[in-house]
């Protein structure tokens, strides 16, 4: 039997001597621009940083995209030799160096992390970093929001919220067009809401007389006490009845967060028919012990 030829083990050895190298400088994709690598810092420049990657060449990261805010010393955000994370914004030139950005990975960080906040329903705590003409600017998780005048609880006097923090939730959420709207007046809602339940009694004052109803202020929030809700008698006119600032106790007989609407009776405290128009000052005074039967007989409550 001849002896096998040795002709494809030279061929084998040649290409990986020789085509190895090229090979996978071919196939060198695994860096592509929106990636998220790590890297370690590995020498200072005065427009910015090398990193490396692991790649042919140092990836550079421009003094620009180092942080969100302005650097003043490069070595305090990025020491030398400790490993961070930074997405590729550019991918490799001729020389085969990439261009990295630490500011746009936190920039994306954060709004991944508000979009969760959003779907979770959750409140987020913000400093006012400014005013314009239709409301305040806020900085949420490093990155610039709005909040229309219409929406904070304080419309007067703007200048005087910045530097203030406020607890604010998600109107608007759009990483796409950087479009990032909040409310304080929601997130001050929500959180008298979490407070509140059905068949509770509330003491307040009357802000407000329509001939619809009655605005009652309480915990923060206001409540409609409807005219047909007064007394199980007909009520001609509300502001025979009541004035703004006169103190009142209701009841809680609708809750409704989406609309921001929390319905009151006094009907239901009265032991008969126009009780309330004969005698509120007893129907007052005796509020909390006939609530208790009332809610029981409403809402199964003791």
């Amino acid at each position: 039997m001849l002896p096998k030829s040795n002709s494809s083990q030279q061929a084998n050895a040649s290409f990986s001597m020789d085509d190895f190298a090229k090979a996978l400088e071919q196939h060198d994709y695994q860096f592509q621009k929106g990636q998220v690598v790590r890297g370690k810092v590995h020498s200072y420049e005065s427009d910015g940083a090398y990193v490396d990657i692991g790649g042919k060449s140092l990836a550079f990261v421009p003094i620009e995209e180092i942080a969100l805010n302005p650097v003043t010393d490069l070595s305090a955000l990025l020491p030398l030799q400790e490993e961070q994370d930074f997405l590729i914004i550019k991918e490799q030139d001729a020389d085969g160096q990439l261009t990295l950005s630490r500011r746009q990975l936190q920039v994306k960080q954060a709004w991944d992390k508000i979009a969760e906040l959003q779907d979770n329903n959750q409140s987020v705590n913000v400093r006012v970093s400014g005013i314009n003409k239709g409301g305040v600017t806020v900085d949420v998780e490093g990155v610039r929001g709005f909040i229309p005048r219409s929406h904070l609880v304080e419309r007067d006097n703007l200048q005087e919220l910045i530097g203030q923090n406020l607890t604010a939730s998600f109107l608007e959420v759009n990483s796409e067009t950087n479009k990032l709207v909040l409310s304080q007046r929601q997130a001050t809602r929500s959180a008298s809401f979490s407070q509140l339940e059905l068949g509770q009694l509330v003491e307040g004052q009357i802000v407000s007389i329509k001939p619809f109803g009655v605005f009652v202020e309480f915990e923060g929030t206001t409540g409609l006490l409807h005219i047909k809700q007064v007394s199980q008698n007909f009520i001609e006119s509300l502001s025979a009845l009541f004035q703004v600032g006169q103190p009142i106790k209701a009841m809680i007989i609708e809750l409704d967060e989406g609309k921001g609407r929390i319905s009151l009776s006094t009907r239901v405290l009265e032991n008969h028919p126009g009780e309330m128009v004969e005698n509120m000052a007893e129907v007052m005074a005796s509020a909390d012990s006939r609530s208790g039967r009332a809610a029981k007989k409403l809402f199964g409550r003791e």
